[in-house]
């Protein structure tokens, strides 16, 4: 299962890069690749809140179901998600210095043997990565941006 982290360093304490994050309908602002939220549940926070994410990198569409699996406020956030490609992804907020956060997000990915297996998934790695960063870049700007 291939392991893609990307991070940055938000100008702003992790309880307001909480309160961007929180907002899972909100994640299509800053994930250049989340299309569209559809939430199954009711329950719009907190773990169990169950979703489907419409995601779009290049050419290659996808509806990933999404769980919340972990809700730590101000800390953490973890989710499972099965689609096209399976697997588990993590937000981690820690303070970085006075006023600042760094904000982690690792995933671990399975892909289909159809669409390569293990060997699709060390192609798409450093796709995944880029287009993570680049989300990042954008959660900062929101972020920070007020």
């Amino acid at each position: 299962m291939p392991k893609v982290r990307v991070s940055v360093v938000i100008d702003a304490p992790p309880k307001v890069v909480w309160r961007v994050v929180e907002d899972i309908a909100g994640h299509v602002d800053w994930m250049a690749d989340a299309v569209a939220i559809r939430f199954i549940t009711d329950q719009r926070s907190g773990v169990g809140t169950t979703f489907d994410c419409d995601t779009q990198i290049g050419p290659f569409r996808t509806v990933d179901r999404m769980e919340v699996t972990e809700w730590r406020p101000g800390r953490a956030m973890g989710v499972t998600h099965r689609g096209l490609v399976t697997g588990r992804g993590r937000f981690t907020l820690t303070r970085a210095g006075r006023g600042r956060t760094r904000f982690t997000w690792r995933e671990a990915l399975d892909f289909p043997l159809w669409f390569g297996g293990p060997v699709g998934a060390l192609v798409a790695q450093p796709v995944f990565r880029r287009v993570w960063r680049r989300n990042l870049v954008r959660l900062k700007a929101q972020v920070e941006g007020g």
